[in-house]
């Protein structure tokens, strides 16, 4: 079983695959939650790791990790994927932005992908069919939206996310509460259409995923076919970790796709 850890700001989202199938999810709060839930006696232990953070130095992951297991991977922008990087400043991409790349073209081979990251930033990313990792966009979240106005003007509130298609806004609102909430939702609904629409111009067979914490905000409002994938980044660490045990044990160059 390979166990892929996605280590957030706040928390840790893992995830146990049986080689290409995902079969459990967890969130922890702290890395000692986790540790302490995964050493638990007679519980089933990995075979391999691999963790990606944004949050976290490699040498912090691994201090803080190795009693996990002998065989971690943590994932930066020096370790192989099998998928071409187009990108031209390669050190500054997200890991979670490539990993999430990678799972696309693990789950749609062959097709242009257009990966939708709902999460503190939006990202927009494209791989095309080739399987090429084209770069993309990145623009405020929804929070972030509704935060900056708040805190950079002088009487207007603080709006917090939907949780449902009933509080969705009316696109012309007749309140300051709704005028906010029509702007961020309905601004951010047309512009993820516009992003959708463009890359179909160009790529009738788009593959449009869709993953991120406030994903399922704006699932309905796009057009179809969208494939929500919350645990796109998993699937695609997955993916990485397999790329890099598979050629350890056959001696193929790093490189090797």
């Amino acid at each position: 079983m390979n166990l892929v850890v996605d280590w957030g700001n706040s928390r840790l989202k893992a995830g146990w695959f049986d080689t290409t199938e995902l079969v459990r999810t967890d969130h922890f709060g702290t890395a000692e939650a986790m540790l302490q839930a995964l050493t638990t006696p007679g519980r089933p232990q990995p075979d391999q790791v691999i963790v990606s953070s944004t949050s976290r130095s490699e040498a912090s992951i691994r201090q803080e990790l190795a009693r996990l297991t002998d065989t971690l991977y943590v994932f930066d922008n020096r370790m192989p994927v099998p998928i071409q990087n187009g990108y031209e400043t390669p050190q500054t991409l997200g890991a979670d932005r490539l990993a999430a790349a990678v799972g696309a073209t693990a789950l749609f081979p062959d097709r242009a992908c257009l990966v939708l990251d709902l999460g503190t930033c939006l990202t927009a990313d494209l791989v095309d069919d080739t399987g090429t990792f084209r770069g993309g966009l990145i623009a405020p979240g929804l929070h972030m939206r509704f935060q900056a106005m708040h805190e950079h003007t002088a009487r207007l509130p603080l709006i917090e996310n939907p949780l449902a298609d009933a509080d969705w806004p009316a696109l012309t609102a007749r309140t300051t509460r709704d005028a906010l909430r029509s702007g961020v939702l309905n601004g951010l609904g047309f512009e993820l259409n516009g992003l959708i629409g463009a890359h179909r111009d160009v790529w009738p067979d788009l593959a449009v995923l869709l993953c991120g914490g406030d994903g399922p905000v704006l699932r309905s409002r796009l057009k179809e076919p969208i494939f929500a994938v919350p645990e796109l980044v998993l699937i695609g660490l997955n993916r990485i970790l397999r790329h890099n045990v598979e050629n350890l044990r056959t001696g193929r160059p790093a490189n090797w796709k």
